[in-house]
C-alpha cells in the first residue's frame, strides 16, 4: 500500500499538510487535497519549478477522486479534478484566453498502464483495431500560437488552461515559429497550435559556460530556463538563449466562414504535424510513429527510452494519441485531461556517488529529517550534493552507510532520490548512521509516534519550532491576531522582540500595575525603533492582541500545534472539557471516545501534554491575559428535565450524532461523561456497543438505556 504520510520524495510542504491534517472526515481529507494540489499546479504552471513527481501528483490526483466518487454531493468547486482553477497573476501581464482549454495529460508508467488505456479506448469506442499516434514529450513550457489571416497574432502560455500570460513579443523572437504561414492555401482563416518551448542540450550546456564565463549565474535545467524565459520583458535575451518550439498539436481551426474544421477537413493528428511541418513547424518527425496496436506502442515507447539519452532534447516519456479527429471528439475529455491520449512516463535517471556525511534537521513540526551529503554528482542537468534520507526506516531498508557508495536517482527528473546503496564495492570504511535520541536543536528527547516513521522533537520552545510556531500561532485558523502577519512575526523573531509564542501577550501588556509592565514597555520601544513603525501602529497591534484574549478554546488547542489537530478536530474537543488542562489528564481510551478520534490522533495529544515545556508555554498564556477555559458559546440551557443526571453514550448511533447529544443533554440541564466510573447514570448504547457497556453492566447505579429512551425523557421521542 502506498504509504501518503510516508512517501520518501514528498517536498517539506506537502508532508507537514498531510501529515499534519490528513485525518478526520472525508470533506476534511478532500479540502486538504485540493489545497496541496492547487499548491503544486502553482509550482509546476506557474513557477516552472515542481517540488513532486509525477506518480506523486497522481497519487494525491487519484485519493481526491476516489473521495469524490465516494462523496459526489460534497465536491469542491474548486477542485482540479472538476476543472484547471489554477489563477493567473494578471498584475504585470496581460491574460488572454484560449480558444478551447489546454488540459493536462494523464500519466501512465509501465506496460499494464498503457494495456488498461487501450482497453478503456475500445470499450468506449466499441472497436477492436485503434491506430495511435506516438510522439516524444518534451520537457520544456507549453504555448498556444494563434494564426489570423496567415499571420501570428497572438502567442500565450498555458497558465491556468483557459487562460495563459500573453507571451507575443517574445514568441515571435523565436526562429523556429514561423510568423507568416501560408494556412489561407488550405482554407484556414483562424488556428490555434499548442507547442513546446524547449533548448537543445548542447546550446544550454555552451550558455552556461558563456555565463559561467561572465560570473553569471549558471541555470538549473532547461526546462526552467525556456519557461523564465519566455516572461522575459528583454525579448533580444530569447534569441541568446537559443529557444526553439516544437508544435505538437492542432487545438482549434475554421475556414472563412467561421466553420470549424478540425475533425472535417483536418481528421488524423498524424497528417496534421505532417501538414504543419510542410508550412515551416518544427513538428516531431523521424521521432512520431502511427502504430497499429498498442503493442507496438509499447514496443516504440521502449526503444525511445532506451536513447532518450542521445536524444538533442531533453524528454521525459512518450505521448500516445488516438489519431482519428473523429474519434478523439467522440471519446471526449474531462474537466482535467483528454480520454484520448496519455503520456508514458520514462524511468527516473540514475548516477553513483559517495554518501560521506549525515546532518539531521528539524522542520517546523518538529519532524527531525536526516540529510545525506554525498561527492557532488552531476545528473540530468544539475550537480547534486545534498539528499533527504526522510527517516530512520529509510536508512536502514536502503542499509545506508556514511562512506558507502551509492545509487542516486531524479524522481520525475525533479527530486534528487537514493534509489539503493551500493554494497558491491564496500572498502571496509563504511561507517553506520546513528539516529539521535534528542533534538540536535535543543537537547529535549525525541518521540516517535505508534505507526509512524519520523523521530519528533515536540518542544515548543525548541529555536526550530519557534518561528513557523509562532506564525501558526497567530495565523487566521488559529488566534486569528490582526496585525501579527508572517513577516511581522519574522522582523520580531531577528530583532529578538519575541523569542516564543507567550511573548506576544507580554508585548501587549499596558497595566501599570502588571509585575510585567516594565518588560513590556522594553519590548513596544524596541518595536516602535523599527522602520515604518509609529505609536498609532503599535498601538492597532497592541489591540489585535488584546482582542484575541478570550477567543474560544479550539483556536487556542489549533494555535498550539498539536499534530493532526486542525479546526474540526479541535472544535471537537473544546466541547467535551472545561479547561485546556483537562487533556493533560485524559487517557488514550478516554480521546478515542469522541468522535473521529482516533489511536494516532489521540497519542498524539497525550504526547503533547505530557510535556513540562509544553504546559509551562500554557501557563505562561494564562498568566498574560490568555483563557484556557470553555466558553458556553450557544449551547444555552432550555430546561432541568436532567439536572443532576449524567450521560455517556456509545456504540453506533442512529437517532443523532454524538455531538448532538452533547447538545441535548447540556440544554436540559445534564452532564456528559468521558467514561465509565461510579459517577455515571445512564450509559445511551446505540448498536455494537462495546467495553463500555460490559463495564456498565458490572456497577448496579448505573443504569443502560438506549437512543428511544433517552429521547423520551427529554420528550423528543
Amino acid at each position: 500500500m502506498f504509504d501518503i504520510f510516508n512517501q520518501p520524495s514528498l517536498d517539506q510542504k506537502t508532508s507537514e499538510l498531510l501529515r499534519e491534517e490528513f485525518v478526520g472526515d472525508d470533506i476534511t481529507k478532500m479540502a486538504i487535497l485540493v489545497e496541496v494540489l492547487h499548491y503544486h499546479d502553482h509550482l509546476y504552471y506557474k513557477n516552472a519549478a515542481p517540488k513532486i513527481n509525477d506518480q506523486q501528483y497522481d497519487f494525491l490526483f487519484k485519493t481526491l477522486k476516489a473521495l469524490e466518487a465516494k462523496n459526489p454531493l460534497l465536491i469542491l468547486p474548486d477542485s482540479p479534478t472538476q476543472n484547471i482553477t489554477l489563477s493567473v497573476d494578471d498584475n504585470d501581464v496581460k491574460v488572454v484566453q484560449h480558444s478551447v482549454p489546454m488540459l493536462s495529460l494523464e500519466n501512465s508508467y509501465n506496460a499494464d498502464d498503457l494495456y488498461e488505456f487501450d482497453k478503456r479506448i475500445r470499450n468506449l469506442l466499441k472497436m477492436d483495431n485503434i491506430l495511435y499516434c506516438v510522439e516524444p514529450k518534451f520537457d520544456g513550457s507549453s504555448i498556444a500560437l494563434l494564426y489570423q489571416n496567415d499571420s501570428l497574432v497572438r502567442a500565450a502560455t498555458r497558465g491556468n488552461g483557459t487562460e495563459g500570460e500573453d507571451i507575443t513579443h517574445n514568441a515571435k523572437m523565436i526562429r523556429s515559429i514561423p510568423q507568416n504561414p501560408a494556412f489561407s492555401s488550405l482554407g484556414i482563416d483562424t488556428i490555434e497550435l499548442r507547442g513546446e518551448v524547449v533548448i537543445e542540450n548542447e546550446v544550454f550546456r555552451k550558455l552556461n559556460e558563456t555565463r559561467k564565463e561572465k560570473n553569471l549565474k549558471t541555470f538549473q535545467n532547461s526546462r526552467n530556463t525556456a519557461s523564465g524565459s519566455l516572461r522575459m520583458k528583454e525579448s533580444n535575451e530569447i534569441e541568446e538563449r537559443g529557444l526553439e518550439a516544437f508544435i505538437y498539436q492542432v487545438g482549434y481551426v475554421v475556414d472563412a466562414a467561421k466553420k470549424e474544421m478540425l475533425g472535417n477537413n483536418f481528421v488524423s493528428h498524424f497528417e496534421n504535424m505532417q501538414m504543419l511541418h510542410r508550412l515551416g513547424f518544427q513538428t516531431p518527425q523521424k521521432e512520431k510513429k502511427l502504430c497499429n496496436s498498442i503493442e507496438e506502442v509499447i514496443q516504440f515507447c521502449n526503444e525511445w527510452e532506451g536513447k532518450r539519452d542521445a536524444y538533442n532534447y531533453e524528454i521525459d516519456g512518450m505521448v500516445i494519441k488516438v489519431d482519428d479527429i473523429n474519434l478523439q471528439q467522440k471519446v471526449g475529455a474531462t474537466g482535467h485531461h483528454p480520454r484520448w491520449a496519455i503520456a508514458y512516463k520514462f524511468k527516473a535517471k540514475k548516477a553513483r556517488t559517495k554518501l560521506i556525511d549525515v546532518e539531521f534537521q528539524v522542520g517546523r513540526t518538529g519532524a527531525v529529517t536526516p540529510v545525506a551529503k554525498l561527492e557532488p554528482v552531476a545528473l540530468a542537468g544539475v550537480t547534486i550534493s545534498s539528499v533527504s534520507l526522510h527517516n530512520e526506516d529509510f536508512i536502514k531498508e536502503k542499509m545506508l552507510k556514511i562512506n558507502r557508495y551509492v545509487f542516486v536517482e531524479r524522481s520525475g527528473d525533479v527530486i534528487p532520490y537514493i534509489a539503493a546503496a551500493d554494497t558491491d564495492n564496500d572498502d571496509g570504511t563504511e561507517i553506520d548512521i546513528v539516529f539521535p535520541s534528542n533534538c540536535p536543536t535543543c537537547g529535549e528527547a525525541l518521540i516517535r509516534p505508534e505507526e509512524e516513521s519520523v523521530w519528533r522533537c515536540i518542544n515548543l520552545e525548541c529555536p526550530s519550532l519557534v518561528e513557523e510556531g509562532v506564525i501558526h500561532f497567530a495565523s487566521k485558523d488559529a488566534m486569528d491576531i490582526d496585525g501579527l502577519g508572517r513577516d511581522i512575526v519574522i522582523r520580531f523573531l531577528n530583532e529578538k522582540i519575541i523569542k516564543q509564542i507567550p511573548d506576544i501577550y507580554l508585548l501587549a501588556i499596558n497595566d501599570t500595575t502588571s509585575p510585567y509592565f516594565e518588560e513590556a514597555k522594553t519590548m513596544q520601544t524596541a518595536i516602535l525603533a523599527l522602520d515604518g513603525w509609529k505609536e498609532k501602529s503599535l498601538n492597532n497591534l497592541i489591540k489585535g492582541i488584546e482582542d484575541t484574549k478570550n477567543r474560544p478554546l479550539w483556536r487556542l488547542i489549533v494555535g498550539l500545534g498539536i499534530r493532526h489537530v486542525g479546526v474540526i478536530m479541535a472544535k471537537k474537543l473544546d466541547k467535551q472539557i472545561q479547561s485546556i488542562y483537562d487533556l493533560k489528564d485524559w487517557s488514550i481510551e478516554q480521546l478515542t471516545e469522541i468522535e473521529d478520534i482516533g489511536p494516532r490522533v489521540a497519542q498524539s495529544i497525550q504526547a503533547f501534554f505530557s510535556k513540562e515545556s509544553n504546559l509551562h508555554l500554557i501557563h505562561q498564556l494564562e498568566k498574560y491575559g490568555v483563557s484556557v477555559h470553555h466558553h458556553e458559546g450557544n449551547t444555552a440551557k432550555v430546561g432541568n428535565l436532567l439536572a443532576g443526571k449524567t450521560f455517556l453514550f456509545t456504540g453506533t448511533l442512529t437517532k443523532f450524532t454524538r455531538d448532538k447529544a452533547k447538545e441535548l443533554v447540556e440544554k436540559n440541564g445534564g452532564t456528559l461523561l468521558s467514561g465509565v466510573s461510579a459517577k455515571l447514570s445512564y450509559l445511551v448504547a446505540g448498536a455494537e456497543a462495546g467495553s463500555k457497556l460490559k463495564k456498565a453492566s458490572e456497577i448496579s447505579s448505573i443504569q443502560v438505556i438506549d437512543e428511544d429512551a433517552f429521547l423520551e425523557m427529554i420528550g423528543e421521542n
